[in-house]
């Protein structure tokens, strides 16, 4: 059989290209995702992630940041090109929950998401520990139901994912044993809020500590708080998996 060289590497490329269509669509029942969902992300560095603020247009690259944001959107926009998508991220390095409040009307009335993930609470006690700010675990959680609370009053049909904080205590930013013993209450919270409304909840210590048993801090999230690439991979693998269990 006389097969051309040109013939073969159009088969190749044919098999690749289905390949790779086959893999991103990991299984997903695209039937279940709507069209036209808005979908904004909210919360501190960990989202922020060095994102252009000037940016601010849905599915703008530049407003994306470096971290699992980055990850997550261009991983939907690719596996769902025919549900036209559209992607924000809020995110403000930084930020604790009063501070999501005192910029709610823009950053999130305004776009009218129809899903809403946040990602809060690092800095609500890190900051009582280096920036004089005198929150506790019970002012985090009553700002946080009061914001979910306004939420829902002006988007009732609003579906919620809550991202679980987070610390690896040997990483190099973590600089007192206070963290342990003590976070764990703001994890609890976070947890208290997602469950009262409704929202798919993701464990992110519970990903992390296991992580940590094929590599170590440095590999997934050097300063104990900002993941690296892979600790990036990490929660947006467990963030896309939440949206799926969103839209059942």
């Amino acid at each position: 059989m006389n097969i051309s060289r040109r013939s073969v590497i159009a088969g190749i490329s044919a098999l690749a290209a289905s390949t790779s269509i086959k893999s991103l669509a990991h299984d997903y029942d695209s039937n279940m995702v709507p069209d036209n969902l808005t979908i904004l992300f909210q919360g501190d560095s960990i989202t922020d992630a060095g994102r252009n603020k000037g940016a601010y247009y849905a599915n703008n690259g530049n407003g994306m940041g470096q971290g699992y944001v980055r990850h997550t959107v261009t991983h939907l926009l690719g596996t769902y090109p025919d549900k036209h998508l559209k992607f924000y991220n809020r995110g403000i390095s930084g930020h604790k929950v009063f501070q999501l409040r005192d910029r709610w009307e823009d950053d999130c009335m305004m776009l009218q998401p129809d899903v809403l993930s946040i990602m809060i609470g690092v800095n609500d006690f890190w900051h009582t520990l280096d920036w004089n700010y005198n929150g506790t675990a019970q002012i985090y959680e009553d700002d946080f139901m009061a914001l979910m609370e306004q939420t829902k009053k002006r988007l009732p049909n609003v579906r919620l994912i809550i991202g679980e904080p987070f610390v690896l205590h040997d990483g190099t930013a973590i600089k007192t044993e206070k963290w342990k013993g003590s976070f764990e209450a703001y994890q609890l919270a976070a947890r208290n809020v997602s469950n009262h409304y409704g929202a798919v909840f993701i464990p992110y210590q519970q990903i992390f500590n296991e992580a940590l048993k094929k590599s170590p801090t440095e590999y997934w999230c050097p300063d104990g708080v900002h993941p690296s690439m892979a600790g990036n991979f990490l929660m947006a693998e467990a963030w896309i998996d939440a949206f799926h269990k969103l839209m059942k």
